[in-house]
């Protein structure tokens, strides 16, 4: 063995930090209105167990977001399925469960689009850097950041709507 290179992990202890993220997936769900996030971040665990080798060792942060926007988009897409009674029966739609300690800011948020809230919501709340954001999202980096400067105008707009003309921390990104 290469002095340089480190013995193999054991899958379980290397599943043991990905396990870590489990609230931060819940907590994910549950901002983007699913009616059971800790079902959605338990298969998004799951399906970490079950492709454990494709799971970035350095921060599996973004390929869980992934995962579980990708079972959200499945949960939607079953809930788009079933009768409009069962539909008033509900919780709210994803904009609707966005939710701020500020009421501005939640104001502002669900006035920005879908793509827009996630945009900021992946830097802000999910702590995740632009690059890793991208990443989550399945884009360039340089894609990412300019739909992230044009979410933050919007954003910025919308409190300055309502009043507000300075932007609270939730703009505040990291640069790397």
């Amino acid at each position: 063995m290469n002095p340089d290179q480190h013995p193999p992990e054991d899958p379980e202890a290397r599943f043991r930090r990905v396990f870590a993220h489990l609230q931060p997936v819940a907590d994910y769900a549950a901002r983007r209105g699913s009616p059971d996030p800790e079902a959605i971040a338990a298969e998004t665990m799951a399906i970490a167990w079950r492709r454990l080798d494709r799971v970035p060792v350095d921060d599996p942060r973004p390929w869980l977001f992934v995962t579980a926007r990708n079972l959200l988009m499945a949960e939607r897409r079953q809930s788009s399925r079933r009768s409009q009674a069962d539909r008033a029966l509900a919780r709210p739609e994803p904009e609707a469960a966005v939710e701020s300690a500020d009421p501005a800011v939640t104001r502002a948020l669900r006035t920005l689009s879908e793509r827009d809230r996630e945009a900021l919501l992946l830097v802000a709340w999910e702590d995740l850097s632009p690059a890793r954001a991208a990443e989550a999202l399945g884009i360039s980096p340089v894609a990412f950041r300019v739909r992230l400067l044009r979410a933050r105008r919007r954003f910025a707009r919308s409190l300055a709507a309502d009043g507000l003309p300075n932007t609270p921390d939730v703009l505040e990104v990291k640069s790397t």
